[in-house]
């Protein structure tokens, strides 16, 4: 019977050229194996033994194994050409550890690496003992990924080598096979024609991409030129040709000495200084060339670009921004006042508006924290790019999260068709204003943290991570750290927020700024002829505004709207009772927080949970349910009307207390016994 044993070192070895030998000899030749790993038999006794290795001879197993009768062939052994593509794709020059189980096995594959023409990259030598190797982040190796050290970062397996056909022809010759022979051989054959086929394919494909590139770089309005770091031109497109009036497919794989007679710009290349950008003129055209390395500085990258169309670009850029309101509409310029609180402010913001940092703005509401975002982001290098704002009340928070990030195609019903952009994406290279942010909740807080940490948003119903470039600005009337400590404000995200911060100072604490801001409402009005009487001045100056800056022009309009002759007198302005008051007594205060528990924070004035508390009673009265609409629409004629969301979260805090029980459908929410005794 023509049967022989193949004994291997390893596992995996013993597998590949199973592998091999079947698929060749099928059909001729049988054969059993062993390796030295999973076991081998105690004796063998008149067989053909095939050893995949001269070291697996000196093991005491085998010699232990074969007995004088058996006929031994050694296999001489080849690279894995079912896997050599892999090694193709590696930058010609580069450095490789080369990992196997011994030095005589490493040399023996680099010599038949080399002997096959793979000879573009160096090989280095790592085995199990070697002595002082080097620190070489790429290894290839047959299987040995248990040798690999720490360090490497890319491996490339090329799998066990295989045997040889001078081997295959040494078994069928000890059967005596001579007809078989081609037969085999076209078998062989075979295999190394399917690896050149893959190789031309992968050929193929590498040159359609290249010149669907080219034709992509010749389709850019700018130029385009990359020089490897001794000035060997890469790449040189048709729109750098006609600027420098050089043919494209000339100039490719020549020194750009040779072929750009431009010896100011040749200096600007190769110059090893940290300048990006130069101004140059070539003939009658103006041109920006931004350079930057690439490949670990091993290449350059120049970007030409048109000074005349990219500021009339800018322009149009501008004007699609204003079209769509993504820019800010105020200045530093547009605050108006003298008082030194308000001119130190403005200093503080104008040296923070010149960084990159997350600002974070704090003030009552009506003191201008969307005036001071925009002026900020108009006094900043991001000032040509958009600016959006987001108020965090006057979205719900379904629909906020939506708003922020987009959404893809199909990520819930009702999405849009082709997805949606969301505000960060549209604000990139630009400055978001987060407004009234403490009325997030705590999952879009989660979301904003990792904005903040990662520089990256992923759309709802998305897989895809989107890098951004966006300076965000928050603002708040809440007392965030007290949020803290009542557990609806991550910690985390205060922090990431308040990396800069700004307190914007009251209205009562800048009083002298009372009679310019009076005249200025009035020149901005339908009537700038109005006049205002000196007493009318120094009445507004002693009321408490605790409205600030939005209180008093709501009452310049009111005073306006009733004045007789144009001229604005005392009895216009409204009773000092429709002024908003202070929070309640602390009596009050005392009695409505005895049951307020650690985890919860008071939104807002005390007060306003006590009109939401006596609109559920008077909606229940009605004979109507009590719902986050109704009160929300009773709010309307208070002195801070609230949104659906803002009721939503007052609400929360209420049945934290034990003074509401919040029901869905037809019950609605209730009052419990201790909100009516705190009613009473």
């Amino acid at each position: 019977m023509n049967e022989f044993v193949l004994l291997a070192g390893s596992m995996d070895t013993r597998t590949a050229l199973v592998n091999q030998l079947q698929e060749i000899m099928d059909g001729y030749v049988q054969f059993s194996s062993y390796s030295i790993e999973e076991g081998i038999p105690e004796s063998l006794h008149d067989r053909l033994v095939v050893l995949s290795h001269q070291l697996v001879l000196e093991e005491p197993k085998i010699k232990a194994c074969l007995d004088t009768t058996c006929k031994v062939i050694i296999a001489k052994r080849i690279i894995n050409y079912e896997n050599i593509d892999k090694l193709l794709y590696l930058p010609a020059g580069t450095n490789v550890l080369y990992i196997n189980d011994s030095f005589e096995t490493c040399l023996e594959s680099i010599e038949s690496l080399k002997k096959l023409g793979i000879d573009h990259i160096n090989y280095v030598p790592f085995y199990p003992g070697i002595q002082n190797a080097r620190k070489i982040e790429i290894a290839v190796t047959p299987g040995a990924f248990e040798l690999i050290p720490e360090h490497v970062q890319d491996i490339v397996s090329i799998g066990p080598r295989l045997m040889d056909i001078s081997t295959i022809h040494q078994i069928l010759d000890h059967f005596h096979l001579n007809e078989p022979g081609d037969v085999i051989s076209q078998r062989y054959l075979r295999k190394i024609i399917q690896l050149s086929k893959r190789l031309a394919d992968a050929n193929q494909i590498a040159t359609n991409l290249n010149k669907h590139l080219n034709e992509v770089l010749d389709g850019v309005n700018d130029g385009i030129l990359t020089i490897t770091h001794d000035g060997k031109i890469t790449v040189f497109n048709e729109e750098l040709g006609n600027l420098l009036g050089v043919s494209t497919k000339r100039v490719i794989g020549q020194h750009i000495g040779d072929a750009i007679d431009q010896p100011a710009l040749i200096d600007f290349l190769m110059d090893q200084s940290h300048e990006e950008d130069r101004w140059f003129t070539f003939g009658q055209v103006e041109v920006v060339v931004h350079r930057f390395p690439l490949n670990n500085d091993q290449s350059l990258v120049a970007t030409f670009k048109n000074a005349r169309k990219t500021i009339e670009l800018e322009i149009s850029l501008r004007s699609e921004l204003k079209k769509k309101g993504f820019v800010a509409k105020y200045t530093f310029d547009d605050m108006i006042g003298k008082s030194a609180t308000l001119m130190q402010t403005k200093t503080i913001a104008k040296k923070l508006a010149e960084t990159e940092l997350t600002l974070l703005i704090q003030g009552e509401s009506g003191t201008g924290k969307e005036l001071f975002a925009s002026a900020i982001h108009n006094a900043s290098l991001r000032d040509k790019r958009p600016f959006l704002a987001v108020n965090f009340s006057a979205i719900s928070e379904d629909l906020m999260e939506s708003e922020l990030f987009g959404y893809d195609e199909g990520a819930f019903t009702g999405a849009k068709k082709g997805g949606k952009v969301g505000l960060f994406e549209q604000a990139n290279g630009g400055t978001i204003f987060l407004d009234e942010i403490g009325d997030s909740s705590l999952k879009l807080q989660a979301r904003l943290l990792r904005v903040l940490q990662e520089k990256e948003i992923m759309r709802i119903g998305g897989s895809k991570i989107i890098p951004i470039d966006v300076r965000i600005i928050a603002a708040t009337n809440k007392n965030l750290l007290q949020m803290i400590e009542q557990g609806t404000f991550r910690e985390d995200l205060y922090h990431r927020l308040r990396v800069l911060f700004i307190d914007l100072p009251s209205l009562r604490t800048r009083t002298d700024d009372i009679p310019l801001l009076v005249q200025h409402f009035i020149q901005q009005s339908q009537h700038p002829e109005i006049t205002v009487l000196p007493e009318v001045i120094e009445k507004l100056t002693s009321l408490p505004w605790f409205g600030n800056v939005r209180e008093l022009k709501n009452t310049i309009d009111y005073m306006m709207a009733v004045c007789e002759e144009n001229t604005i007198q005392i009895e216009n302005i409204p009773l000092e009772s429709g002024f908003q008051k202070k929070a309640s007594s602390p009596r009050m205060r005392e009695q409505i927080t005895d049951l307020k528990p650690k985890t919860l924070v008071i939104p807002d004035e005390e007060d306003e949970l006590l009109l939401i508390l006596r609109s559920i009673q008077a909606i229940t009265a009605g004979g109507e349910i009590p719902n986050r609409r109704k009160i929300a629409e009773r709010s309307a004629v208070w002195s801070r009307p609230l949104t659906e969301q803002q009721v939503r979260s007052r609400l929360d805090v209420l049945e934290s207390r034990g003074y509401i029980v919040k029901n869905r459908g037809r019950f609605g929410t209730r009052l419990t016994e201790a909100g009516v005794r705190i009613l009473e």
